[in-house]
């Protein structure tokens, strides 16, 4: 059965890293008192699957005398002769985070005699631990510090720019002048790294000003003729939510042409996912009294999905992740709690809801 997936689209030029782990959350400590009849409600998260595509956006414009470029230049193979615009896919990453499955929302109902019973949950009421402290684990992303740079001004196009280019009378002779040019600033550079030139740089960082302003001079006017080419990151992100087996589910399209576009639009190829639910569950940890009672606190076991991710016949992903939709729930009795010797603690995680240890 395909499930219904929400799609989250977000383009941006520029790298955002965005943290989808639960923990980064704020958390809330609520006890359980006689004025809350010793109750707290929770909610069981479930498992939405995210998708982030990286893709770069090239972009193509020809030059001003791109015809002129074998002829001048010798240039033919590296020459762009139409403006135009190309997307490729870089890297697509999926990965699982927990969300709050508002159709899961549960009461611990504690006894009176309980020891001061408390329970900490996440700003959306997603169970984190019963009688122990908990801390938000803070992100393991390092931040990059980028030292700082100097940047040397360095002229462009306009001062290569001689008085025969700027009179010359059509199209060809300009191309004919600005070729001429490009082969003098090359003499130049040349004389200046064999000593040969008349006012060669006396001290290493000048003459690094002067090859870099007569580099990008000549990058310039090369630009005339064999057009520029500038590449842009982009990103896209989507999530699916596995409520069942998925069979060639498009996730969305990518055109060479167009970049990421809609699921439905044939212009380009189907990124689309496989799910197949595996039976085999790992049993959490649980108190074998725990069993006997039907009252408690439910928890999840999650089960577990072989997933692959496709471009078109390339294989982009292969592997197992945890489920929660596709696992069990089963019941932590709280007769537990009533232990006059000490409190027991639970710790579950709050991406999956299941139980991580009970002290």
């Amino acid at each position: 059965m395909l499930s219904k997936r929400s799609v989250i689209l977000c383009l941006i030029s520029i790298f955002t890293v965005i943290s989808l782990n639960v923990h980064a959350q704020e958390v809330i400590k609520t006890s359980a008192l006689k004025s809350n009849n010793y109750g707290v409600t929770y909610i069981l998260p479930k498992t939405v699957l995210v998708i982030n595509a990286e893709f770069s956006k090239t972009t193509l414009k020809a030059g001003l005398y791109a015809k002129y470029a074998e002829k001048y230049l010798g240039a033919a193979d590296n020459v762009i002769t139409e403006d135009m615009v190309i997307y490729n896919l870089d890297e697509v990453e999926i990965s699982s985070k927990g969300i709050p499955d508002k159709n899961e929302a549960y009461v611990i109902e504690f006894k009176a005699k309980t020891s001061a019973p408390f329970v900490y949950l996440t700003k959306d009421g997603v169970i984190c631990t019963i009688n122990a402290e908990y801390t938000p684990e803070e992100s393991t992303t390092k931040k990059e510090v980028k030292k700082p740079s100097v940047t040397v001004p360095v002229p462009g196009v306009q001062s290569a720019y001689t008085e025969e280019y700027l009179r010359a009378g059509s199209v060809s002779k300009m191309a004919e002048v600005a070729a001429k040019q490009i082969y003098k600033l090359r003499e130049s550079r040349m004389d200046i790294l064999t000593g040969d030139a008349e006012n060669t740089p006396k001290d290493g960082e000048a003459m690094k000003i002067v090859l870099q302003q007569l580099e990008a001079q000549e990058k310039a006017l090369v630009e005339l003729f064999t057009g520029t080419r500038s590449i842009e990151k982009e990103f896209a992100t989507f999530e699916a939510d596995p409520t069942g087996n998925m069979e060639k589910e498009i996730i969305f399209r990518f055109s060479k042409y167009l970049g990421v576009v809609d699921a439905d639009d044939l212009s380009g190829s189907p990124v689309y996912m496989n799910l197949k639910k595996i039976d085999s569950i790992e049993e959490a940890p649980v108190d074998p009294k725990a069993k006997k009672e039907t009252k408690g606190i439910v928890y999840n076991i999650p089960g577990r999905a072989s997933v692959e991710l496709f471009f078109g016949i390339q294989q982009l992903f292969r592997g197992n992740m945890e489920i929660v939709q596709f696992g069990t729930k089963q019941i932590l009795g709280t007769s537990i709690f009533e232990d006059k010797k000490g409190p027991v603690k639970v710790h579950f995680y709050p991406e999956t809801g299941g139980i991580k240890q009970i002290q």
